[in-house]
């Protein structure tokens, strides 16, 4: 194996261990993670709509209102998506406790 070729099996090692890190932060943090993103775009919409001088202010509120409204249902729906994926290609261990989770109390016959 040359020496590029090292490289980008350990670049690309280092690229899924940090999306699987991600993921895994995105999947135990879920709300922060959407109130995080409705704040910066309440943020963002705020800037941007400041800088635009011939917007009264009232009209600057509401247009900074309605775009973190979408940019909330976005955050919802991608959370709802991570969680999806994780339950269909979770780790077998979360499998294996979620079955023991709901499967049916063992019955003791005597």
């Amino acid at each position: 194996m040359s020496e590029n070729q090292a490289a980008a099996t350990t670049t690309t090692a280092a690229a899924s261990t940090a999306m699987e890190s991600a993921r895994k932060w995105v999947v135990e943090n879920k709300l922060k993670t959407v109130g995080c993103l409705w704040l910066s775009g309440v943020t963002g919409s705020f800037a941007y709509n400041w800088s635009q001088p011939a917007m009264k202010t009232s009209v600057k509120i509401i247009h900074a209102r309605l775009h973190a409204q979408a940019l909330t249902l976005a955050a919802l729906a991608g959370a709802a998506v991570v969680e999806y994926y994780d339950r269909q290609h979770g780790s077998k261990v979360q499998q294996r406790q979620g079955e023991r989770l709901f499967a049916a109390p063992p019955t003791h016959e005597n």
